[in-house]
C-alpha cells in the first residue's frame, strides 16, 4: 500500500503532459497530513514508473527554478555544451522539512533533460523532463498553483514541531513528527550503515517518555558512569509514576510514510 492510500489520499486535480514514449502525471492530492503535488513519470516502452512528490507549499519555489532553468536552456544553442564528467549543465537544490530536492539539467547522447531528485534520509526517487517540456511543465505548475495557491491546506504538518536530527557515536537518530487518523505521533529512527529501525511514539506518552530520560539524565550527572543496577527513582511505581509507561505507548504505526 502506497504512503498515500495509507492517509486516506483522494485526488483534486490531474494533468498529463506526454513526450514521445513518456508521460508525466502531474496530481494534486489531498491526506491527512495536507495538499501536495504528486508527479510520476511513466515510461510506455520500458514500462516504467517514476514519482516525486512536493508540498504545495514548495511548489512556487520549484516553478521559480523551472523559470530559471528554461531560461538557460533557451541559452545554450544547438551544440553541444561544456559540461562537468556527469554530463550536469546546470545544478540547484531546494529543501522542504525533512526532503531535499536536487534539480539537474544534464545533457547526454540522447539530449538534453532536467533530472529532479527528492532525498529522504536514505531513499532518492527521482524524474527526469526532456528539456524541450520545460516551457509546458512551467505552465502547468502555474496552473495548479492559480487553483489551489500554495498552501498545504488543513491539516498540514506546518503547525507541527520540524524534524530534528543528532548523530551519537556511530548512529544517527531522527526525530519526526506526524499525524494520521490515530492523531500526532513521534517517529524515532535509529540509522547506522545500512541498517534501520524505528518505532513511534503516540503524543499522549510523550511527557512520559521525557519523564524517563530526565531520570536518565539526572543519574548520569550524579553516577559514577559504571553501574551495573539503575535506582532511578524513589517514587511508587503505581499507575500514576512516570516510569509506568504501559507497552501500548509504543507501537508500531502501519500508516507511517511520507506524502
Amino acid at each position: 500500500m502506497s504512503a498515500e492510500d495509507s492517509f486516506n489520499a483522494h485526488d483534486l486535480q490531474t494533468k498529463v503532459l506526454k513526450s514521445e514514449n513518456k508521460r508525466f502525471y502531474l496530481d494534486v492530492k489531498e491526506n491527512n497530513r495536507g495538499r501536495f503535488l504528486k508527479i510520476t513519470e511513466v515510461n510506455t516502452q520500458a514500462r516504467t514508473k517514476n514519482k516525486i512528490t512536493l508540498a504545495l507549499s514548495s511548489v512556487e519555489e520549484f516553478r521559480d527554478f523551472l523559470n530559471m532553468f528554461a531560461e538557460f536552456y533557451n541559452n545554450l544553442g544547438p551544440t553541444p555544451a561544456i559540461t562537468t564528467r556527469d554530463g550536469k549543465l546546470k545544478s540547484e537544490f531546494m529543501k522542504k522539512d525533512d526532503k531535499r530536492y536536487f534539480l539537474d539539467l544534464k545533457e547526454n547522447s540522447r539530449g538534453r533533460f532536467l533530472r529532479v531528485s527528492q532525498v529522504v534520509r536514505y531513499t532518492r526517487q527521482h524524474v527526469a523532463f526532456p528539456a524541450i517540456l520545460l516551457i509546458e511543465l512551467r505552465n502547468a505548475i502555474n496552473e495548479v498553483i492559480e487553483e489551489f495557491g500554495g498552501d498545504d491546506g488543513e491539516g498540514a504538518q506546518n503547525s507541527l514541531p520540524q524534524s530534528r536530527e543528532c548523530k551519537v557515536e556511530q548512529k544517527k537518530f531522527y526525530f519526526d513528527v506526524g499525524r494520521n487518523d490515530r492523531g500526532v505521533f513521534l517517529r524515532l529512527t535509529e540509522a547506522k550503515n545500512n541498517f534501520r529501525q524505528n518505532i513511534t511514539i503516540p503524543r499522549s506518552g510523550w511527557k512520559q517518555v521525557r519523564d524517563i530520560l530526565d531520570e536518565f539524565c539526572r543519574y548520569e550527572e550524579n553516577g559514577t558512569g559504571g553501574y551495573s543496577t539503575f535506582p532511578i527513582t524513589d517514587e511508587p511505581s503505581g499507575p500514576t509514576s512516570p516510569l509506568a509507561l504501559s507497552p501500548a505507548a509504543f507501537y508500531k504505526d502501519p500508516a507511517e510514510g511520507e506524502y
